[in-house]
């Protein structure tokens, strides 16, 4: 036997194999990095997993990046080479807007351009600056496009704090010279490589003074030149820094800014103002002390124009403000023209509407003799209640002659016609007086003049009645008839002035309106709400407390095909059934035997309000039936300075009342507007406990002398034959109300004297002052009771901004 080892069998069952050609590989190092084969040294690459691997390398973003940013040069690039400058557009393609009444009869077309343009050499420096400092600061030192703006105004119109062009002058200058208003991608996207390639091609001087010149600016002027005539009757040359800085101002908003036309949009026209001159101070382009000398240069009364004359400017207004006001068309795109727009106006109505108003009052003034004659002016809407059509509207002597829409304007006070949205608040709140007892119709109240209103921590508030009458107790659904003072301001306060404004906004009033404040002034109508403002509200009255907001336009095509889709309306019941309905039922009885009798003349079931603002500049009638709500107001203004100016002695009467003039336009239209329908009674759901007691008949021993005006006026009543009554020489017809000296019926407050001593006083004794009825019992009571304390000092005036109105 071998001393060697042998070699080990394999297991058996397992055959041997034949060796493998070549060299074996060496086995692997047990420890130590491992490298890739045939690279010594080398260290392998690792595969990712798991998560690792959808995050993307700094190889992949950087190429990404790359990439974007080769495709954008390149879109550039082709974009650039790609838009044309194109052809000037802007007088040569403008359009036409047609209007047609509701039957689809033409009822205006406008279209003429007003533009001359002139070189920047003819713009005064002043001028030029105050359109920079307005619309480009850095003009002549920035980029024709600035991205930045660009973004920022795109992020505030997406989240809603407004839409913003974010636009140079260069681009602006684009947009309305070579391009057009449509707000589109497509244009954006022309507009931004136009823009650059002009800003290579042109100076910065020839920009500006396209710009210049093709701006709107309102008062159907483009450019400069036209804006400067069309406003302050002067060359572009003249401009002074205050005008040019005015004009600058109406870019933002060329018809909204016009203080003219929109005097309620003063205030904002005059923070834009000033901004303009702060601006160019900022710039150096005026010095502090040249900006302190500056006052503001109001513009002078527009005319329009010829083809707008009558009404017609007026119409075409209004319906472009409601476009441009809902945002169905913008102003800039609007003045391009190619619309068609169908209006909800009825000319039957319309016609209705002229010719009331040029029967009751145009035909009777006598401006030769009587300059306040010249100060008359009138407005007035009528609307549908229940679908919230505006039917007809009146907005002025003649749109050549005064600019400023009568029917649309925010500038002069409702006074009295304000006073049943206090009672509507009243019921729709279950509000009480001061010791607890519900405020219905027969409620009573104190309605001593100058009585000192309770439960209001502002300070002291005592209003004065018209011409100072003391009623004494009264209900109030007296106190409605002749329009109380006294007795509204302590109702507001029972309801909460607060309260009261909701129930105005509710109703229709714009929560904007001026002077619409929470306070017990409130009452008496100090806001200054539109007459369209005012018929919405009491439209919604008429149409059983559902408001829906009116409308002006029924379809609206562009270039004879596309319709231009309009915001669907909204009806929703805003105060309750019963509240609307018993208002409704307190003014059927002020036309039935209070100071709106002149509008029984219609011969219809109807329910109104008169009033009369702050030194009667103005006198109104708001009213309805059940399907026509109608409001009038007869206004004083200066043609030449546009002034507010006292009616006094218009028309050769000592007063212009609510109840005279306007109540007797309302009844005549309404009767001609509504002549072919069938007449209807309202159809009231009353509040509990508003049903009229059922007094004892009673006839005044003589005609009330003052009755049927607004508060003891001497102009409100109408006689039968339908002569303007008071103290014009003709005899008013008796009626139920309260009486000035003279005997009270017991059901409707007792009697009054004004002087000390009563006249024909019945079933009581003298005291005080006057003697007062009590409305249930027939007597009668001296001093002010059931309420608090009579009045304070005559003229007292505590409060800040709450000063007495007249009904």
């Amino acid at each position: 036997m071998s001393d060697k080892p042998q070699p080990q069998q394999r297991s058996q069952g397992w055959a041997p194999r034949e060796p493998e050609p070549g060299p074996r590989p060496a086995p692997a190092p047990a420890a130590g990095p491992q490298t890739a084969p045939g690279k010594p040294g080398k260290k392998q690459k690792r595969k990712r997993t798991g998560w690792r691997r959808f995050v993307p390398t700094w190889r992949m973003l950087l190429g990404t990046l790359l990439g974007a940013l080769l495709l954008v040069i390149g879109l550039f690039a082709l974009g650039y080479f790609l838009v044309k400058i194109p052809p000037a557009n802007a007088a040569a393609t403008k359009q036409s807007n047609v209007y047609l009444y509701a039957d689809g009869s033409q009822l205006a077309r406008d279209g003429d351009v007003n533009r001359e343009n002139v070189s920047l050499a003819q713009i005064s420096k002043d001028a030029q600056h105050a359109t920079l400092a307005a619309e480009d600061r850095d003009f002549y030192t920035e980029s024709a496009v600035d991205p930045k703006a660009m973004l920022r105004a795109g992020w505030n119109t997406v989240t809603g704090k407004g839409r913003q062009s974010g636009s140079t002058i260069t681009q602006q200058y684009v947009k309305n010279y070579y391009l057009g208003q449509e707000q589109t991608v497509t244009r954006k996207v022309k507009e931004f490589f136009i823009s650059i390639k002009l800003d290579r091609e042109k100076s910065k001087d020839d920009i500006l003074e396209g710009y210049l010149n093709t701006s709107y600016y309102g008062r159907n002027a483009y450019g400069i030149q036209a804006a400067a005539q069309a406003y302050y009757g002067v060359d572009a040359r003249r401009l002074t820094a205050a005008q040019g800085a005015y004009l600058a101002a109406l870019l933002n908003a060329p018809s909204e800014y016009d203080v003219i036309a929109h005097p309620e949009n003063k205030a904002a026209a005059l923070a834009r103002w000033n901004y303009v001159l702060d601006g160019m101070v900022k710039k150096k382009w005026l010095t502090p002390a040249e900006r302190a000398r500056i006052t503001f240069a109001p513009p002078k009364q527009a005319k329009g124009s010829a083809g707008m004359s009558g009404q017609r400017g007026y119409l075409v207004q209004a319906v472009n403000d409601y476009l441009t006001s809902n945002r169905i068309i913008d102003e800039d795109t609007l003045t391009t023209g190619g619309y068609r727009v169908t209006t909800t106006l009825q000319k039957p109505k319309q016609d209705a509407f002229v010719k009331a108003v040029n029967d009751q009052v145009m035909d009777q003034l006598d401006k030769k003799n009587r300059k306040v004659d010249t100060y008359v002016r009138a407005g007035g809407v009528a609307i549908d209640p229940s679908s919230g059509k505006v039917l007809a509207m009146y907005g002025g002597i003649d749109y050549t002659q005064q600019y400023v829409n009568n029917a649309t304007r925010r500038d002069y006070q409702v006074g009295s016609t304000f006073k049943p949205f206090v009672f509507t608040s009243a019921v729709q709140n279950d509000s009480q007086t001061q010791d607890g007892r519900a405020i219905t119709p027969n409620t009573i109240y104190d309605g001593t003049d100058q009585r000192s209103v309770e439960g209001w921590n502002g300070g002291l508030y005592a209003p004065e009645n018209e011409d100072g009458v003391s009623y004494g107790d009264i209900t109030v659904r007296t106190a409605t008839d002749k329009s109380v003072n006294s007795v509204y301001a302590q109702m507001a306060v029972d309801v909460g002035p607060a309260k009261v404004e909701k129930t105005a906004v509710a109703l229709g009033l714009p929560a904007g309106t001026p002077d619409l404040t929470a306070s017990p002034s409130i009452a008496l109508g100090p806001a200054t709400a539109s007459v369209l403002d005012m018929a919405e509200a009491y439209a919604t009255l008429a149409n059983h407390g559902r408001h829906g907001t009116y409308t002006l336009v029924e379809k609206v095509t562009k270039d004879g095909e596309e319709d231009v889709e309009l915001p669907a309306r909204s009806v929703r019941q805003t105060v309750s059934r019963e509240a609307a309905d018993t208002t409704t039922s307190m003014l059927q009885s002020v036309v039935d035997g209070g100071t709106g009798q002149a509008a029984q003349a219609a011969g219809r079931p109807a329910a109104g309000k008169t009033g009369t603002a702050e030194e009667d500049t103005a006198a109104w009638f708001a009213g309805y039936t059940p399907d026509l709500a109608t409001v009038v107001s007869v206004m004083g203004q200066d043609p030449e300075t546009g002034a507010h100016k006292s009616l006094y002695g218009a028309l050769g009467q000592p007063r212009i009342n609510g109840g005279g003039y306007p109540a007797q336009i309302w009844a005549q239209f309404t009767g001609d507007a509504l002549e072919d329908t069938e007449a209807a009674d309202f159809d009231l759901r009353l509040q509990p406990g508003a049903e009229e007691p059922d007094y004892p008949s009673y006839e005044p021993s003589e005609p009330d002398a003052t009755d049927g005006q607004d508060d003891g006026g001497t102009d409100g009543d109408e006689d039968e034959d339908g002569t303007q009554g008071g103290t014009n020489g003709s005899t008013p017809a008796p009626t139920n109300g309260q009486t000035q000296g003279q005997t009270q019926s017991p059901a409707n407050g007792g009697t009054n004297s004004s002087g000390g001593t009563p006249s024909g006083t019945t079933g009581g004794a003298t005291t005080g002052g006057g003697t007062t009825g009590s409305p249930t019992s027939g007597g009668t009571t001296g001093g002010a009771t059931n309420g608090g304390t009579t009045g304070t000092t005559p003229g007292v005036d505590p409060l800040s901004g709450l000063t007495s109105r007249k009904p």
